[in-house]
């Protein structure tokens, strides 16, 4: 047993350390708050000058051949999302010009009217800020992995407005079924501070309407039925995005593939006669979510996101995942007997678990988008499509899978 001594020495020293990491967060989420809060506006302000101009997708082909540019002026080519998640992993640092060429790259995507989002660029620009934050104040290697997660905390709760998500999120996805949990009071400090500075700002948070549902054993079997198809819709996206990279790779010029990819999606445009599936697409989310979605609508949303992604444009995979989710929960409301309402939220987040392997965020994400009204669903709907969706992932090659799904494993 320990002496009085040593239980006072040992309660000293975790005094000081949650002292020291509390200072740390709340630098780390200042500073990735502020510049989330500037990344958010500019994403914003250039899809109401994409809607105010129609016009301006045509000139996509030029502003992905700039993005490419941008990336190899700054000599970050190749760096990413995986890069970032490898970074936790691995100790590594992470390039501080990435920080500005994201956030530019993602803007342009969004002007010009690419299909993506802007979580990937999050995480970026996080894991930037707060490897930087790291080496100014001189931490350590194992210190500069939870300055890092800091960072992408802070900046994912800033855009997203869901500070307990981004938190878990960041702990979970470098090593599915790992948690550190060492970081997870730092991260939310900073989370949750980086999240005061977007309020001060007047940003907030989705505004989506709160899901309630009577728990019943006849719609747990629905829910069920539709937990397999997101799951099965999940592979489908991953296997998709992927594919289309490694075509994508085998022209080889980076400008002429950006070229090629702005085309694309201005033929894909002109096809359709619809701007709904360039951009984000948060008002075709909000329709979907209130009982209105096209049939085909989240296919055609996979078909310009992975065009998009594939092609070298620059912003994220989660808000088309959300788009997609909810769109086809949605059209798998009346066929399998669902409120539209609650089909559309169980798809968002049930698709969103399935590629990102986080099943403890995804539940928290239901909370702080959609509240508690119906989490039981919520939860049957995130363990199913974790475990339904293998070893598929959005982030192939950096997320690593630390424990089986299925199977119970000693500590490795």
């Amino acid at each position: 047993m320990q002496t009085m001594k040593e239980t006072a020495e040992h309660g000293m020293r975790c005094a000081k350390s949650f002292a020291i990491w509390a200072l740390i967060a709340v630098l780390t989420g200042a500073v990735c708050g502020a510049v989330g809060t500037a990344f958010h506006l500019a994403v914003d302000w250039a899809t109401e000058i994409r809607v105010e101009h129609g016009w301006l997708v045509y000139l996509l082909p030029v502003a992905g051949v700039a993005i490419a540019a941008l990336y190899h002026v700054m000599k970050v080519d190749g760096v990413g999302t995986n890069h970032i998640i490898r970074s936790i992993r691995n100790g590594d640092h992470v390039p501080t010009p990435l920080v500005p060429v994201i956030f530019v790259a993602t803007a342009l995507t969004h002007l010009f009217g690419g299909s993506a989002g802007r979580e990937g660029a999050a995480l970026q620009i996080g894991g930037g800020l707060g490897c930087r934050i790291g080496k100014i104040l001189k931490l350590d290697k194992h210190d500069m992995r939870t300055v890092t997660l800091c960072g992408m905390a802070a900046v994912f709760a800033a855009l997203f407005a869901t500070p307990v998500t981004a938190t878990v999120f960041v702990l979970e996805v470098a090593a599915v079924g790992l948690l550190q949990y060492s970081a997870l009071v730092p991260c939310l400090i900073s989370a949750v501070t980086a999240y005061g500075v977007a309020l001060l700002f007047g940003l907030s948070g989705s505004g989506y309407a709160p899901v309630v549902a009577a728990i019943d054993a006849l719609t747990f079997g629905k829910v069920a039925v539709l937990a397999v198809l997101i799951a099965l819709m999940s592979i489908i996206e991953c296997v998709t995005l992927h594919k289309t990279e490694h075509l994508a790779a085998k022209i080889r010029s980076r400008y002429l593939r950006a070229a090629v990819g702005g085309v694309v999606i201005i033929a894909l445009t002109l096809a359709l006669g619809t701007r709904d599936y360039n951009g984000a697409g948060g008002d075709v989310i909000a329709r979907a979510l209130g009982g209105s979605a096209d049939p085909m609508a989240f296919a055609w949303k996979l078909v310009f996101t992975a065009v998009t992604i594939g092609f070298g444009f620059k912003g994220g995979e989660i808000v088309p995942t959300f788009f997609i989710g909810a769109a086809l929960g949605c059209v798998l409301a009346p066929v399998l007997g669902l409120p539209a309402e609650l089909a559309s939220a169980l798809g968002l987040v049930g698709l969103f678990c399935g590629a990102v392997n986080c099943p403890i965020a995804s539940i928290f994400l239901s909370i702080e988008l959609f509240g508690a009204g119906a989490l039981p669903y919520f939860a049957l709907v995130c363990g199913m499509a974790y475990m339904l969706s293998g070893h598929f992932s959005l982030y192939e090659g950096a997320q690593r899978i630390v424990f089986s799904k299925v199977k119970w494993e000693d500590e490795k």
